[in-house]
């Protein structure tokens, strides 16, 4: 039951705030699930609720998408996404590991993807508690290169949403079209991970039915869901500074833990 709870509340929580920060749930679920999965199987599981939740905003705000924007940025970064979601496929399946020695003893062992993922919730975590990153904004003519980078991340690890919002921030967009944008590029990342994802599980043998984590995928889809639409009505006066420092605390604790064997 600690699962779902923690599941469900991370979801409603995070979910709310993406209406109008345009990323968080990925952020805060991905180090949620890696209590719970290994950390490629967390990084898929986060994406099927990313993806999910997606889709329920495009429903709700995706007629209000700026087509330009959308193109030049969505396209190169669901190419990206494919490069970035073979890649973390590659290295889960390399079997290889990193061993943690304290005095010349074996504390730990670290695989790839831990590793990796570890060191991008670490790096991620800057975005969110210090000032500098915080603010950090991109001109106009990076988009292209703005979508390659949050479409690769996103692939590799599901980190996307702080990067898109940077780039995004800089197109003079309003409110309703940065936030239907947002969620037509997200959904078109996640569809595109996803899919290799599934491609690269069912290649090396493994079937849908093996999965025993789908009632938690579920409990965080339909919460993030209920997140949607309180952030939609009430949550729209909620500064980000807090929820920045409390999500990059959460992203630098849980990539220390995997980056240390502890997780």
């Amino acid at each position: 039951m600690t699962a779902y709870f923690a599941v469900a509340v991370a979801a409603l929580f995070a979910a709310g705030l993406t209406m109008y920060s345009g990323f968080g749930l990925g952020t805060l679920l991905l180090p949620v699930f890696a209590l719970f999965f290994p950390a490629e199987v967390a990084v898929v599981a986060t994406a099927m609720v990313h993806g999910a939740n997606n889709l329920f905003k495009v429903s709700l705000l995706g007629r209000h998408a700026d087509r330009k924007v959308v193109l030049k940025f969505g396209l190169p970064a669901i190419a990206a996404a494919v490069l970035g979601a073979m890649a973390l496929g590659s290295i889960a399946q390399s079997g290889t590991t990193f061993t943690l020695e304290v005095n010349n003893e074996a504390v730990s062992e670290v695989t790839p993807v831990k590793f990796i993922i570890g060191l991008l919730m670490i790096g991620f975590a800057l975005f969110e508690l210090m000032p500098r990153f915080r603010s950090l904004e991109f001109e106009h003519r990076y988009l292209p290169l703005g979508g390659l980078l949050s479409g690769f991340f996103g692939g590799l690890s599901g980190h996307q949403g702080a990067l898109r919002s940077a780039f995004l921030a800089k197109t003079g967009l309003t409110t309703e079209r940065f936030v239907g944008s947002n969620a037509v590029i997200g959904f078109g990342v996640d569809l595109t991970r996803i899919s290799v994802y599934l491609a690269l599980f069912t290649s090396a043998g493994g079937h849908l039915g093996d999965f025993n984590g789908w009632p938690l995928v579920a409990t965080g889809a339909i919460s993030a869901f209920a997140g949607v639409m309180l952030g939609k009505r009430y949550l729209h006066k909620v500064t980000m500074a807090n929820i920045q420092t409390l999500v990059g605390m959460l992203l630098f604790g849980v990539g220390l833990a995997l980056l240390t064997g502890v997780l």
